[in-house]
């Protein structure tokens, strides 16, 4: 990779992003952190179908890719997932390595997409996944693309340290490419995010968080 995100570590075994100053996922749990904010915010598996699409903005370690891929599988459904995800600042393959290595239960999977991981971000077919990692800034990365999902995760880092994930104009081409009906979630619960959200035409709810946050977020686009 030309250009990998600096990673420190919280109690040896929590990743911080250096740049942000923001843990890559809650301390408290990640994996259940997922489960709660990003799978049953969008209601999944429940609505999982052939050819569903997630889409989500800051993959991160993979760690929701691998979440949503093992729901997937134990789901029953046919044919792969499709999973799409926008990352600037993508991690080095030792530190994805050593913050996946938390979680025994997708040992599996991590393997598989390590092996992947280990060439730098792109397009990946594996058993049952279809991922691709888009590099870049989402601002101009995400109007480009011609997808549309059938369920977000909003995983940038806090709005308060990592605002370029959740200006208006990025939430709107949120909007723009989901499909109608879909969903999207979030941990974040700030005022701010949830207007620019109703704004690009999503009913948002707020609803309790994971760990230490008392709210999250999850939508679901309107008609307009």
């Amino acid at each position: 990779m030309d250009q990998t995100a600096p990673i420190s570590w919280i109690d040896g075994r929590v990743p911080r992003s250096c740049r942000f100053d923001d843990p890559y996922y809650s301390p408290q749990g990640g994996l259940a952190e997922t489960r709660h904010v990003f799978l049953a915010g969008n209601g999944l598996p429940e609505r999982f179908r052939p050819g569903f699409h997630i889409a989500e903005l800051g993959f991160g370690t993979g760690l929701n890719a691998l979440a949503a891929w093992a729901a997937w599988n134990a789901s029953g459904m046919r044919g792969p997932l499709r999973f799409t995800s926008f990352e600037a600042f993508p991690i080095a393959p030792d530190d994805m390595a050593r913050a996946l290595a938390a979680f025994p239960e997708l040992e599996e999977l991590t393997r598989a997409l390590l092996a992947c991981w280990s060439a730098g971000p792109g397009s990946f077919t594996l058993p049952g996944l279809r991922l691709t990692v888009i590099t870049g800034d989402a601002r101009r990365t995400l109007p480009a693309w011609p997808g549309r999902a059938d369920a977000w995760f909003l995983d940038g880092f806090a709005p308060a340290k990592n605002p370029e994930l959740w200006q208006p104009d990025l939430l709107e081409q949120v909007a723009r490419h989901t499909r109608p009906g879909g969903s999207l979630a979030t941990y974040t619960a700030a005022g701010r995010v949830r207007r620019a959200l109703a704004d690009a035409g999503f009913l948002v709810e707020r609803r309790p968080g994971f760990g230490r946050k008392r709210h999250m977020t999850a939508a679901r686009l309107g008609t307009r």
